[in-house]
């Protein structure tokens, strides 16, 4: 679960409800969610997976996850601008989220994600905080006043090498138990991003160094401020050469996306892979409660080959600089997959299609 590795659907967005019962109501639905592929044969960023695992923070504390979290964690870590749930939001200065680019840019209407996805994404914290949650993990799990909040071999355990990533382009390298992994000009970075409604949140931590960075946005091209803003810093600060994203070259390659064509499905999206007069293209269409949740609308992009391979191709949104990486594979058995935005989405529909 941690790992991303269950294979448990990974965008179940089920509103439970307010109640303490909601992560408990919400894991008893989860039994009805499918499984997008075998355990540990893939990676793919799992949501519902966290609200399992808040509901066994639950189990093991008898509290209710926010309270777990809160006397756990942000009490001895002085976290003083850190919440969970809206109400305490409204105590604080709270950015709103904004959907679309430019002059389309405007305030979401939905707030946050479910209470019963709060494990997963309700976390609502100020750049101060986030930095001091970091800071834990740069002193080998102590807290501001010294006390050992979590052991030196569990720090270290947490960002040790988990798993492999089939699209080692749009996050990281790798993945630890929660951390991203990034090999950055030779010197291993971990930290971890967070998207909601409108919302963007980065953090990069340099272990050894005592350097960790975030960046908290609520709207707009969020990534390509990233990628600005965070390479400047670590270049001047730790002499650190942030990864190059992946790009396409300039004259499109004429690689064949034939063997890739037809559709991609799980909860949450639909993925569609079509050419025409020797142009690919790929259809992302949100589906079910995430597609009511996020207020998402149908997105089709041109595909561009970046090499000879035939499996690694990119789009890129409109107004934005960088570019999203789409990754064509087979698991062992032979199924094949799409990973595109961080989820393995399995072929249902198709000339090599299951059934």
């Amino acid at each position: 679960l941690l790992n991303h590795t269950s294979g448990i659907d990974g965008d179940i967005f089920l509103d439970t409800g307010r109640g303490d019962d909601c992560l408990e109501q919400y894991v008893d639905r989860l039994a009805e969610a499918a499984q997008v592929h075998p355990l540990g044969a893939t990676w793919s960023y799992c949501n519902s997976g966290y609200s399992l695992l808040g509901r066994v923070v639950e189990q093991v504390t008898g509290m209710t996850w926010d309270r777990a979290i809160g006397e756990r964690l942000f009490e001895p870590l002085c976290l003083e601008q850190t919440v969970t749930l809206p109400e305490e939001s409204l105590l604080h200065r709270t950015a709103v989220g904004h959907l679309g680019t430019g002059p389309d840019l405007h305030p979401s209407p939905t707030w946050g994600l479910p209470r019963s996805v709060g494990p997963a994404g309700t976390i609502t914290a100020s750049a101060a905080d986030v930095l001091a949650f970091a800071r834990l993990h740069l002193t080998e799990g102590r807290g501001p006043d010294g006390q050992q909040l979590l052991s030196a071999p569990a720090t270290a355990a947490m960002a040790a090498q988990e798993a492999e990533l089939p699209d080692p382009y749009s996050l990281g390298d790798s993945w630890g138990l929660g951390w991203i992994r990034y090999g950055w000009g030779g010197r291993r970075v971990i930290g971890h991003d967070g998207n909601t409604i409108g919302q963007s949140a980065f953090l990069r931590l340099l272990p050894g160094s005592g350097l960790a960075v975030t960046l908290l946005t609520n709207g707009g091209h969020a990534q390509d401020l990233y990628q600005d803003l965070f390479r400047e810093v670590f270049a001047e600060l730790a002499d650190v050469a942030m990864a190059v994203p992946l790009a396409p070259p300039e004259e499109a390659l004429p690689v064949s996306l034939e063997p890739h064509l037809g559709i991609y499905e799980r909860a949450g999206t639909r993925i569609e892979i079509a050419a025409s007069d020797g142009q690919g293209t790929l259809r992302d269409v949100p589906t079910g409660t995430a597609a009511e949740l996020f207020h998402g609308e149908p997105e089709e992009y041109p595909l561009r080959a970046v090499d000879a391979s035939g499996d690694l191709f990119a789009v890129r949104p409109p107004g934005a600089k960088t570019w999203r990486p789409v990754v064509f594979y087979r698991l062992p058995g032979g199924e094949r997959y799409v990973h595109f935005g961080g989820r393995a989405t399995p072929l249902v529909e198709g000339a090599t299609a299951p059934g």
